[in-house]
């Protein structure tokens, strides 16, 4: 096998599965969106996959190769699972945590904008 790619084996078999989280953090919640949660999901997702390869490097490297070759793939693959875990896990609560504030900060919540609404568009939205 190219040297290559076994090093980054762990992070080639794990693409699909970062993609599936990658889509449902960037997705979940879909309001608000604003460019500057648009630059911390941004952000996020590029540490997370960064944290993840820097994971899969030091799992393949520091993996006892006494126990056999493979040991060092599984080594390096949850090294970078755990990384990217981690990332995901910070960002999401940092997230919840900046968007409750900026709602509490003076958001006008769904009620206060169907009772200011023209009568006409009120009895639509209830």
């Amino acid at each position: 096998m190219n040297p290559q790619v076994e090093i980054t084996l762990a992070l080639i078999l794990f693409v699909p599965w970062f993609s599936i989280l990658a889509v449902l953090f960037w997705v979940y919640p879909r309001q608000p969106r604003m460019p500057a949660r648009t630059v911390f999901d941004s952000l996020s997702l590029a540490t997370a996959t960064a944290l993840a390869a820097w994971g899969m490097q030091r799992g393949y490297h520091l993996a006892d190769p006494a126990y056999g070759a493979m040991w060092k793939q599984v080594v390096a693959t949850m090294g970078a699972y755990g990384m990217f875990l981690l990332a995901m896990t910070v960002a999401v609560g940092l997230r919840h945590r900046w968007l409750r504030r900026l709602r509490d900060a003076g958001a006008p919540s769904p009620e206060a904008a169907t009772a200011s609404a023209p009568a006409s568009t009120r009895e639509f939205a209830s």
